[in-house]
Formats: C-alpha cells, structure tokens, sequence
C-alpha cells in the first residue's frame, strides 16, 4: 500500500495513514486502501483492537484532498462522497473497536474519519473542525449525521455551520474527545493501555455491545448517509462551491 501502513502488535492492529507530505489528506486511493486495512483487519482473529493515527506530529488527517475535489463533476463528487461514506460506516459499524489517536489537524474528512471510530484520544495540539462550508459545501463523509449523534444539537449547528476549528481542550469539553495529553507518546501509552484492557474481553461480547450502543444512536443513518452524498453532489454544480475550491487552491479568502 502507497498511503496506509499496518503494524500488528499483540492482539491490536495500528493503521497508519502515511501522506504526510499533504498532512495525510484523503485522496481516493487512500480511502481504498484504508477500506481494504480494515477489511483484512476485520478478518484476521488474532487482532482485537484497531488504532487510527496520522504520521508525524502535524496531522491525523488535514481533511479530503481539496486538488483532488477542484474540477470534480456531480458525478464524480457523488461517488468520492459515497466512497468515503461507506467506509466510515463501515469503521463505525464493524465488530472490533477502532480507536483514533488524534495527532495534530483532523479537519473535514479527517474530523468526520475521527467520529467514525469507536473511542477518541488527541494530544493537546491536536484541531479539529468541519469547514466544508467555507468552501461552498457540506460534509460529505457522514459528518452531519455522526457530529449531531456526538454533540447536542446546538453544538452540532455550530460546528457544522460556523466552520471554525475547535482546540482539543474545546472538544474535550463538548465530548468530541474522550481524553487529551501533552504530547503524542503519552496518548499513545493510553491508547495502548485501553487497548489492551479491551483485548482482555470477550470477543462476542465486545462485538455485541458495539452493535448494541450503535443501535442506541441509530437515527436512519443509512437514509441520512445517502441524502448527504446526494447533496454533496449537487453542490459541485453551483458556482458557490466552485469559488470555494479555487479560493482555497489560490490560497485566498472566498467571495460568496
């Protein structure tokens, strides 16, 4: 693989995402060969954990790939959209816990793959927020149905439409995060720690509570997923979304 990295330790797994050069941005390829980690993950029995977390210090995942998205049609947006949808669903839904260890930027796509996992720990640097709107779009990997799941609805309107990046400390206190540390190696002792007391558990029941509290939380998420793509694309039609991109590629503040 060109942008995951699988490290198995014990009976947890990590993923590591590895473009940091583009602060570890989603592209296509990578949503597929993330998509594939788990699903080998998922199928291997000795492993009962997976960890999520970003080379380097910068980035868990700064977001989609914006020069990737620029140019893109109603189709294609559609299906970039579903593709990152399905594998989020895919990561909240599956029957081993998938912790994120939050390092640095998780913003858009990197927030909405951070909410998809079961339990989240960042380092105080860490940042997250969903700025799709100041591009002239909407989440597009689930990120309204799974923030308004996490937060209160107040909270979910204003992250969702202000765009503005929360620190760690703000979302520790919204419940964004279930922990933050002062550095990466300290989370990672954590992370690893509370994998391994998972680990110790019963598969099956580990499994069955997962299905469980998702089903607690089940809002017609699928109907929703769908909408959401659906919109999504729609939106690489309008001029709003185009001005958007092509700001943030000329690095230059947008004109709505």
């Amino acid at each position: 693989m060109k942008y995951i990295k699988i490290n198995k330790n014990d009976k947890f797994a990590y993923i590591t995402i590895t473009n940091e050069k583009h602060l570890n941005a989603l592209n296509n390829n990578l949503l597929k060969e993330l998509s594939l980690a788990i699903d080998n993950l998922e199928s291997d029995t000795a492993i009962r954990v997976i960890i999520i977390i970003g080379q380097g210090h910068k980035a868990f995942a700064a977001g989609a790939d914006i020069k990737e998205m620029y140019g893109m049609t109603k189709e294609d947006a559609f299906e970039y959209s579903k593709l990152g949808s399905e594998i989020f669903y895919k990561i909240e839904t599956l029957s081993k816990p998938v912790i994120a260890a939050i390092n640095g930027y998780a913003l858009g796509g990197g927030c909405e793959l951070a909410m998809s996992c079961h339990i989240r720990y960042a380092t105080s640097n860490a940042v997250l927020g969903q700025p799709e709107v100041k591009l002239g779009l909407i989440t597009g990997f689930g990120g309204s149905q799974r923030v308004t799941k996490n937060l209160s609805k107040t909270n979910a309107m204003e992250m969702l439409l202000s765009g503005r990046n929360y620190t760690a400390h703000e979302c520790k206190k919204i419940g964004i995060i279930n922990d933050l540390f002062d550095s990466k190696d300290e989370m990672l002792e954590r992370v690893n720690l509370v994998a391994k007391l998972i680990s110790q558990n019963a598969p099956n029941a580990i499994a069955k509570t997962i299905e469980l509290i998702n089903k607690s939380y089940d809002m017609h998420t699928d109907d929703g997923l769908s909408i959401e793509s659906i919109e999504f694309g729609k939106l690489f039609d309008e001029e709003e979304s185009n001005e958007g991109l092509e700001s943030f590629i000329q690095k230059r503040k947008p004109s709505f």
